[in-house]
């Protein structure tokens, strides 16, 4: 009798390695001494410690597998260069997430050893996500993060938001789950497969598209828009962002977005990209009306965490105009766009998590009054990050929508470009009013001082980045680059 040769496990080298990882963890945080406890906090520190060194590590075991693209595992999972891009933003966006949210855990006492290991777990399922090659891989890496994410929302128990905001994302969630696998089933019902390739030479043949297997792409597509909560998809994000700890939210806000979006890409590109003409006008609605309720929406929010949440939304609109385009230079636009939005919002979020009035954290706009006077350095780099989330030159936000407002002018989609440029001066209104704030109200009673050198540390690098973006963003573009050519070629 033949043995069924086994697969190709190389390509899966990140993967295999963090769920080694998480089962470790796992051991070692219960055979702690006291680590059943709810708030032990020496064991937290190490399994932090040691989940960060795990995702870090994971970034080199990228290495091999970069430059080729090669499946395995029955055709279901694929790596390429475009999975090595997107996999190391989301690895370092995780790292950072638990780097910034160390200090707050245990100022309110939710140190809890499962919340790095959550981080991590999601972080497995988005990886999984990015490399899918068929809808059912896609599906499982989808759900291993939105199970961890469900948790993380709802972590600090005895707070009533933070239980509020984990119920509304479960519930949603699962509605979305449920969106995208009715559109799998009605693909798999009028093409015969779930496999991307298979799919993507099926219609590359000029087969004929069935009015249902259109229908299967919205719905797989809407699922999609609720992980990256795009309009009309968004309902949960604001109320999740401010009900949840600020540092889930700080993670919430980076690593699923940009695996989700790079699914997104994936999805489309590959096997529906020669269907560019049934998904293209709903990509680009989707993006105008993200762009247009992120800009209008958060001018009267008072709630920073609210805020970003609004704010969220609008660069999701503004990385699907990339998307819309449906070419290479589009792809690539939105993979920077990705990477600059991870170093914006990290750096913006470590600023959040240092916004405290005698130890307890402050999310008001208003608690900033004067901070420009009681704690300079804090505002200057608050400043910068405004000034690159509203997009203005040289800081390196303004690179971002410059690189996927080009792609939409070359695709001869100059509407949609003209009301993203709009739609991004009304929202460097909000932006604006927090400087205002910060420099020219009234001093309020001044926040705590002290920070801790590991968010120092997030704060100066973040900020160094975005200011000398356009000094040397030669690494950025080249590799964005070679990855939308990798998808392309795919």
């Amino acid at each position: 009798m033949q043995m069924a040769e086994l697969p190709n496990i190389v390509p899966a080298l990140p993967e295999l390695f963090l769920a080694g990882v998480i089962m470790l963890l796992l051991m070692f945080g219960v055979f702690q001494k006291g680590g059943l406890k709810d708030n032990d906090v020496a064991t937290f520190r190490i399994v932090s410690m040691l989940s960060v060194v795990s995702l870090l590590l994971a970034v080199f075991l990228l290495i091999p597998i970069a430059g080729q693209r090669i499946t395995t595992f029955a055709d279901m999972f694929v790596t390429d260069q475009f999975a090595v891009y997107t996999k190391a933003l989301v690895l370092i966006a995780a790292a950072l997430g638990i780097i910034i949210s160390s200090d707050f855990m245990e100022r309110h006492n939710i140190a809890r050893f499962e919340y790095p290991i959550l981080i991590v777990f999601a972080t497995l399922g988005m990886l999984l996500m990015i490399s899918a090659n068929d809808l059912v891989s896609l599906y499982v890496g989808l759900e291993l993060q939105s199970l961890s994410l469900y948790v993380m929302a709802a972590i600090q128990r005895d707070d009533n938001r933070a239980t509020e905001a984990g119920l509304k994302y479960f519930v949603l969630g699962a509605v979305a789950s449920g969106l995208l696998l009715y559109g799998a089933s009605f693909v798999y019902g009028f093409a015969g497969t779930t496999n991307f390739d298979a799919l993507a030479t099926l219609f590359a043949s000029n087969a004929h598209i069935s009015t249902g297997l259109v229908i299967g792409i919205v719905f797989i597509m809407a699922g999609l828009a609720f992980k990256v909560s795009a309009v009309p998809f968004h309902m949960w994000t604001p109320d999740v962002y401010e009900g949840a700890p600020t540092p889930v939210t700080a993670f919430f806000a980076v690593a699923p977005k940009i695996a989700a979006l790079a699914l997104l890409l994936r999805v489309m590109v590959g096997p529906f990209g020669d269907l560019l003409a049934q998904w293209q006008q709903i990509v680009i609605a989707i993006s105008v009306l993200s762009m247009l309720l992120g800009a209008l929406a958060a001018i009267n929010q008072r709630n920073i965490k609210r805020l970003m949440a609004y704010s969220s939304i609008g660069h999701v609109g503004y990385a699907l105009v990339g998307l819309a385009a449906g070419t290479e230079a589009g792809v690539k636009g939105v993979l920077i766009y990705l990477a600059i939005y991870l170093v914006m919002n990290i750096g913006t979020f470590a600023c959040i998590l240092c916004m405290r009035r005698g130890g307890r954290m402050v999310e008001e706009i208003d608690d900033l009054a004067g901070l420009g006077k009681t704690n300079p350095m804090m505002a200057a780099t608050l400043v910068i990050f405004m000034f690159s989330l509203a997009g203005i030159p040289p800081l390196a936000g303004f690179f971002g929508k410059l690189y996927v407002f080009l792609a939409a002018i070359e695709a001869q989609l100059f509407a949609l470009a003209i009301i993203g440029v709009v739609a991004s001066v009304i929202g460097a209104f909000y932006y604006l009013r927090i400087i205002k704030v910060m420099y020219f109200d009234e001093p309020v009673d001044a926040l705590d001082g002290h920070i801790g050198i590991e968010m120092k540390c997030v704060i100066a690098v973040t900020s160094l980045i975005i200011i000398l973006f356009f000094v040397y963003p030669a690494p950025i573009l080249s590799s964005a680059a070679a990855a939308a050519a990798a998808l392309f070629a795919g």
